[in-house]
């Protein structure tokens, strides 16, 4: 086929015309393309809402698992992505959100408590029954020795100073209030949050 300049150069300038009309979305290949290929991924896929753990911003996350939610079958999270719909992140994270999945199936992430007794040097692991208990014995025990109920002129105070309390900055209004309250009625002065950091 034998083309002269001017026609070569007619040629190529439809040919950009019509893939500048494309990329201007008038074409709608791409978006098509990307319809048919999105559902095949996720079509099996359970989807979970949820809040990225790292930091203050507390963006929104979607989560899907594979599996058929039978009584004692592990589900196994194949996917996480920006949540669209969360008013917060509108679908974006940042780069240790984006590695979510790495950390879930990191072989060296801990899945279970573990316990070093004092002057030990090697952290066993314990269940989780024997964990709280642990914990919930040595507030109740420092509560006990370190309360202080009034202050020298005698008025009441229930102040709890020794011990303090740092909360999770990706929680729920409804989960701060509580923490607040849980904080509070222990009588701990000593309240901060992860944010603040």
């Amino acid at each position: 086929m034998a083309l002269t300049r001017r026609e070569f150069i007619k040629l190529t300038g439809m040919g950009l015309a019509a893939s500048s009309l494309g990329v201007m979305g008038f074409g709608a290949s791409g978006v098509a393309q990307a319809a048919a290929v999105r559902p095949f991924k996720l079509t099996h896929a359970t989807e979970t809402r949820n809040t990225c753990t790292y930091c203050s911003v507390a963006c929104g996350i979607l989560i899907y698992s594979m599996g058929d939610k039978a009584k004692n079958a592990r589900s196994n999270i194949i996917h996480i992505e920006g949540d669209p719909d969360h008013p917060v992140n509108r679908g974006t994270l940042c780069p240790k959100g984006s590695a979510l999945l790495d950390i879930v199936h990191a072989p060296t992430r801990l899945k279970a408590p573990r316990y070093r007794e004092p002057g030990g040097t090697e952290f066993r692991e314990v269940t989780w029954d024997f964990a709280l208990d642990r914990i919930a014995r040595l507030m109740k025990d420092d509560r006990d020795k370190h309360f202080i109920a009034t202050n020298a002129a005698g008025t009441t105070v229930n102040r709890w100073t020794s011990t303090g309390m740092l909360a999770a900055s990706a929680s729920s209004s409804e989960t701060a209030y509580l923490t607040w309250k849980v904080a509070r009625s222990l009588g701990m002065v000593v309240f901060d949050n992860q944010a603040r950091v």
